[in-house]
């Protein structure tokens, strides 16, 4: 079964404490997870940077094509749910790991 990885680096311009990032990064992950039933995570956690954050989503499915679909939906709405958030996307890439390329 292929994974799907997919990375979100997310420009919060109007954050000016932790605290306004974390409200938008907590969002979004909510929101991700609420409507694709996924696993998403902040990869910086912590960061000293208040307007930036890193996120990866990871999932599966039974197929690539159906993978790559279902990447492409996510990433569609990550854009929208962040600009509903007064946050942008400065970059968001996917990457497919096959049964083959795996660490065992």
């Amino acid at each position: 079964m292929p994974i799907g990885k997919l990375t979100i680096e997310l420009s919060i311009p109007h954050a000016q404490s932790l605290k306004d990032r974390r409200q938008v990064v907590r969002s979004l992950k909510d929101k991700l997870r609420h409507a694709f039933n996924l696993s998403v995570a902040e990869m910086n956690e912590g960061g000293t940077l208040w307007n930036q954050a890193t996120l990866a989503v990871a999932v599966i499915s039974s197929s690539t094509q159906s993978l790559t679909q279902h990447l492409e939906s996510i990433d569609r709405a990550a854009h929208r749910i962040s600009s509903g958030l007064s946050a942008e996307i400065a970059d968001s890439y996917a990457e497919i790991l096959s049964e083959e390329t795996l660490p065992e």
